[in-house]
């Protein structure tokens, strides 16, 4: 049958329903007047008499206010009003009516009054009724019995959905959730059987295959408790979407996923000042180098949505730069941008895309970052992060770009490898541009990015697609976390907010040990470490310390307006002379491509970088082994 056919067909049943309920209500209304006893007959026959019109009046004020427009399987709050309205109005035009009529002979006063309830409640309580049979069918629960964590509105959502659906794939044994005023009630008819504590009994007790977490405004954690529960309960669990899916209303059974590692490791949500950042960036020509990485290329995204007046992508990697441009394309067809294929160490054409498209922004977020490839190929990394940083820079200075971002990183506080030592060298090249010149030099610091390119996280997830082992460098290393969207807002807050000179380090949270993040990540595959999927512990490797810092006890850390920002402030200035004479030095250092003649110009401008065993040698003929210790930014 077409949609039209079923629509029609359910507005005249509902239609024949309600005439049918009127001569009820009517009739009911004069035996409720008599005691439930016999009707005299005098007061019959002017029942029957007028209940023609009675019935020609009413079902007009139902159709006028449109009783048929709604669905009774979805009856609610806003159709009883309109009941109680259509019942009223057509009540009062019954006796108006009437009294034109005959005066209103043989109708007692009292049921007019009698005739206005009994229609409320014949024709309201049909179509609850009708709504609570589809939702709960009345019959015995098929597919999977639910255990629900949090009976707030998500969780609402999430039961009702499930008593709506025709399939029932899944059914809602019970909510736990930790408000105590919450305790003992129902939701939907369904009870909330406990704390969230007494998971791991209740889901035994209730027979519970699957556990859903709807707690979308949860902390990482609260995730991390609450999983741990899960995993003690020993079912599977998904949890809901994002906070925002909730705010629109859009929690349902067919979007829940899987916990995911970024669940357990992410913060609270970020409380960003966005008309700021607008106002910073809205209308401006703005520049990424590195504009195809991981970093880079969220970092592009996010910048389109604040309507530059042009976007300028430049990236090295012809793969990746042709993604990004691909996805600009499809996603903001109406952003001004282009693209070029360009290392950042060519001075020359570095100085001709600044000639032509004067960036007055720049987020310089181009670097090498993997640090025990970084130890033997110190050539590269003095090239990309240091040179490539000094060319750009320039170039800001010389076409008079207001500022400059430089993406820097952890490892740049007490180096201990080769490209902590690169980015703390292009921390301190920025500092002392911004000395001398009107381009605010800004860098904004933080440490591994989940998902980013070389990190921890797809590593891991291939080796637990193989089967294992799952290799951690050592047991104790620990290092700090956030996403890839994360710190890209960060950066794009602190670029606004800079007045040059300052080094921003953003807010990492607490450290996280990266024996924890291999044994989560196989359990939230379904699997328990050591049992179905070994970890080994293959020792640290070049390069790599325990612990990351995110500033130097020299520097004075301030507050500033964002509660995830502060400033690094160094307490002396750099003297510019002599490090322009040292990069010189290392630069051409790094053009013999004499190891030794590199590290003497490394620790010329670092003292206090003691390398351990950095030695600039051929590239392996294979790959090694995939193992994990630093996912860096």
């Amino acid at each position: 049958m077409s949609p039209l056919l079923e629509r029609l067909r359910s507005r005249t049943a509902a239609l024949a329903h309600d005439l049918l309920m009127i001569p009820v209500a009517w009739l009911l209304a004069y035996w409720l007047r008599f005691n439930l006893g016999q009707i005299p007959p005098e007061f019959i026959a002017g029942a029957l008499q007028s209940m023609p019109w009675v019935m020609l009046i009413q079902g007009g004020v139902f159709w006028l206010f449109g009783l048929y427009r709604g669905v009774w399987r979805f009856a609610s709050l806003p159709d009883l009003v309109r009941i109680v309205q259509a019942v009223l109005t057509g009540t009062a035009c019954v006796v108006v009516a009437l009294f034109i009529l005959n005066r209103i002979e043989s109708v007692p006063r009292s049921v007019p009054v009698l005739f206005l309830g009994l229609q409320v409640i014949l024709l309201a309580g049909p179509r609850l009724l009708y709504r609570w049979i589809k939702d709960h069918r009345l019959s015995l629960p098929a597919g999977q019995r639910v255990l629900i964590v949090g009976a707030g509105r998500a969780g609402e959502m999430l039961v009702r959905d499930m008593l709506r659906d025709a399939s029932r794939a899944y059914f809602p044994a019970g909510f736990v959730d930790d408000k105590p005023r919450r305790q003992g009630a129902e939701v939907h008819g369904v009870p909330i059987l406990g704390p969230t504590e007494a998971l791991p009994e209740i889901v035994e007790r209730h027979a519970v295959d699957l556990v859903l977490l709807a707690v979308p405004s949860a902390t990482a954690k609260e995730m991390r408790r609450l999983v741990e529960l899960c995993e003690r309960a020993g079912r599977p669990f998904r949890t809901v979407p994002e906070l925002r899916a909730l705010m629109r209303g859009q929690v349902q059974i067919g979007q829940l996923r899987p916990v995911s590692i970024e669940d357990l490791l992410g913060r609270d949500p970020i409380d960003l000042h966005w008309p700021e950042i607008r106002g910073g960036l809205s209308g401006r020509v703005v520049m990424v180098t590195g504009a195809g990485g991981s970093i880079g290329s969220e970092l592009v995204r996010q910048l389109a949505a604040t309507a530059p007046a042009r976007l300028i992508l430049v990236d090295n990697g012809e793969l990746n730069l042709y993604r990004i441009e691909m996805e600009l394309s499809e996603h903001q067809p109406g952003l001004a941008f282009g693209r070029y294929l360009l290392d950042v160490t060519d001075a020359a054409g570095i100085a001709a895309v600044f000639a032509a498209e004067r960036p007055e922004i720049v987020f310089h977020a181009a670097a090498y970052k993997h640090v025990p490839m970084l130890e033997d190929q110190m050539r590269a990394a003095i090239r990309n992060n240091v040179m490539g940083t000094r060319v750009v820079a320039q170039a800001a200075v010389r076409w008079h770009s207001e500022r400059f971002v430089l993406i820097s990183t952890d490892k740049a506080v007490h180096p201990a490898n080769v490209m902590g030592a690169t980015k703390r060298i292009a921390e301190t090249v920025c500092r002392a541009l911004d000395q001398d010149s009107g381009c605010r030099f800004i860098t904004v610091r933080f440490g591994n990015v989940l998902g980013s390119a070389g990190s921890v996280v797809p590593l891991f997830t291939r080796q637990i697609e193989r089967g294992g082992p799952v290799t951690v460098t050592h047991p104790q290393i620990e290092r700090f976390f956030m996403t890839i969207p994360e710190a890209c807002q960060l950066i794009m807050q602190a670029a606004v907010i800079g007045e040059g000179g300052e080094i921003f380090v953003l807010d990492m949270g607490e450290p996280v040990k990266i024996r924890y993040l291999a044994e989560q990540m196989i359990r939230l595959s379904g699997h328990e470490p050591d049992e179905d999927i070994p970890i080994h512990y293959i020792g640290l490797r070049p390069g790599e310390k325990l612990f990351e810092e995110l500033f130097y006890d020299s520097e004075n850390l301030i507050a500033t307006r964002h509660p995830k920002i502060r400033i690094a402030r160094e307490r002396e200035d750099v003297t510019a002379t002599p490090l322009w004479a040292s990069i010189e030095s290392l630069e051409q250092a790094a053009a013999t491509g004499q190891p030794e003649a590199m590290l003497v110009a490394l620790r010329r401008i670092l003292p206090e970088w003691h390398p351990e065993g950095a030695v600039e040698r051929p590239a392996p003929a294979a790959a090694p082994t995939a193992t994990v210790g630093s996912a860096s930014v």
